[in-house]
């Protein structure tokens, strides 16, 4: 690491902070920690951490209003819901609202250790990455990519994706008319294989993608998908 990452543990249970900070200053990480939602959000604007561990049930703000205040302001740091339940709709929520990543409580330190590395490996991949490509990339028809400010644009004008609809946009639309499996998206998006039920992300971050980026999402013409077999980008 050229300087040590930060990483911001949001939970209200003492031990499992206690825990998390623990394991992760081992593996070379600086942490902050906040016991309620308030002081998380207060410290993540002020700290500028390089990802957020974010549980969902905290005091005086839930970490989805956290995550969803710290979108809404135009802050992509890298967000990992920390939920205690198994419920779908909690996960789709999350994803829906902007983090990148869920973990389900009881979660192994190695899987959660890993999944906090890839993800920061992951945003600081893409500046270096985005110079060495050409400015704009014309994808299809009226929709483009400037991959200098990570921008998308539809007929001219620009569509707020997150870092992970941009980067999932970016890497179909690299490759057009290759078919990806949803496993092969986590492995290549995500940067982790499969684990558990991971591959919904895929399907959540596709059809919010769809939302923003088609003129019907219901009859996708950019993102489309083979029966059985994954999707791919059209042209």
């Amino acid at each position: 690491m050229d300087r040590q990452k930060t990483v911001l543990i949001v939970e209200d249970e003492k031990n499992i902070v206690d825990i998390l900070r623990f394991n992760l200053q081992r593996e070379g990480y600086q942490t902050l920690e906040a016991y309620d939602g308030e002081d998380g959000l207060n410290k993540a604007r002020s700290e500028k951490p390089d990802l957020i561990l974010l549980d969902v049930m905290l005091p005086r703000m839930n970490g989805f209003e956290v995550c969803r205040a710290l979108r809404q302001a135009g802050d992509n740091v890298p967000v990992i819901i920390l939920t205690a339940r198994e419920e779908e709709t909690d996960k789709v929520l999350g994803l829906e609202i902007g983090a990148d990543d869920y973990i389900t409580k009881p979660f192994s330190m190695r899987e959660l250790i890993a999944r906090v590395g890839a993800n920061i490996r992951r945003t600081a991949m893409t500046a270096p990455a985005a110079t060495a490509a050409a400015s704009t990339m014309q994808v299809s028809g009226n929709l483009s990519i400037n991959t200098d400010s990570h921008q998308v644009f539809r007929d001219g004008k620009a569509i707020d994706l997150t870092q992970r609809e941009y980067e999932l946009l970016t890497f179909l639309a690299s490759h057009p008319n290759k078919v990806y499996s949803r496993v092969d998206l986590m492995e290549q998006v995500w940067n982790y294989g499969y684990v558990g039920d991971d591959v919904r992300t895929v399907d959540v971050t596709v059809r919010r993608l769809r939302e923003k980026i088609e003129v019907n999402p219901a009859s996708p013409v950019y993102i489309l998908t083979r029966r059985g077999a994954g999707y791919y980008f059209a042209v």
